[in-house]
Order: C-alpha cells, then sequence, then structure tokens
C-alpha cells in the first residue's frame, strides 16, 4: 500500500510547494488563454499596452461589467471591475513596445476563481483588437 501512495504523495507535495508563476496551458482551438495554478487567466498578445488598455475598458463595458478604479503598476497598469458576485483585476503589463501580457483574475470570495470570465475578458479584448464583433 505504501508503495502506491508515495508517488502520488510526492507530486501532491510538488504541486502545493511549486510557485504561484506555474502554469497549466489550458487552450482552445483559438490559442486560449493559459492559467496559472491559481487560476489567473493569462495571454501575450502582439498589440502596444495603450491599445490593450483601451480593448479592455471597452470588453468590460461590452460585458456590462462595471469598471471600479485603475492604477499604475510596475511595467503596466492594474484594472479593477466589478459584478454582483465578482472582484476582477486586470493586469497589463508591457513586455515590449509591440506586445502586452494581459492577466485576469476574476474572484468570487476569498478562494472561488471565475475561470470562464476571466478568459472571456481576454477573449474580448482581442475580439476588439483585432476588429472582430
Amino acid at each position: 500500500m505504501r508503495a502506491k501512495t508515495t508517488p502520488f504523495c510526492l507530486l501532491l507535495c510538488i504541486a502545493l510547494l511549486s510557485s504561484g508563476c506555474a502554469s497549466v496551458l489550458l487552450t482552445g482551438a483559438s490559442g486560449g488563454a493559459a492559467y496559472t495554478i491559481t487560476n489567473v487567466a493569462y495571454k501575450t498578445i502582439s498589440f502596444p499596452i495603450e491599445q490593450v488598455e483601451d480593448a479592455a475598458h471597452r470588453a468590460l463595458k461590452k460585458m456590462g461589467i462595471k469598471e471600479a478604479g485603475k492604477k499604475k503598476i510596475e511595467n503596466g497598469v492594474e484594472i479593477s471591475a466589478t459584478t454582483a458576485k465578482l472582484k476582477i483585476y486586470i493586469e497589463l503589463e508591457r513586455i515590449t513596445a509591440k506586445s502586452t501580457k494581459i492577466s485576469v483574475d476574476a474572484k468570487k470570495g476569498t478562494f472561488i476563481k471565475d475561470a470562464a470570465t476571466a478568459a472571456e475578458i481576454i477573449e474580448q479584448t482581442e475580439r476588439i483588437l483585432e476588429g472582430r464583433k
């Protein structure tokens, strides 16, 4: 019995002790967002941060999500937004002059995350940037 549980315990310990930067890639046919172990959706896109920020504001409005604030962070900006059940944090990080990393954390309370909403915010932002509806 012990020999069978040892590999499982080892994998569990590695997963729990891994840094928050570790990621699991979950993509669809369109090359969707990746997720960190803490269920934060992220994707790097080939547009300048100023255009991505404008598109993110438009995506939130299109989705009926109320913006709560904006603040500068190192190498970018963080946009906070809310719905009746979610607190949403969107980080835009300048990677180069022509590429931006977008990370979306949609929280339901302290521990529950809404990965679907986070991924949809990224998808809608991309659609706006690419001129798709």
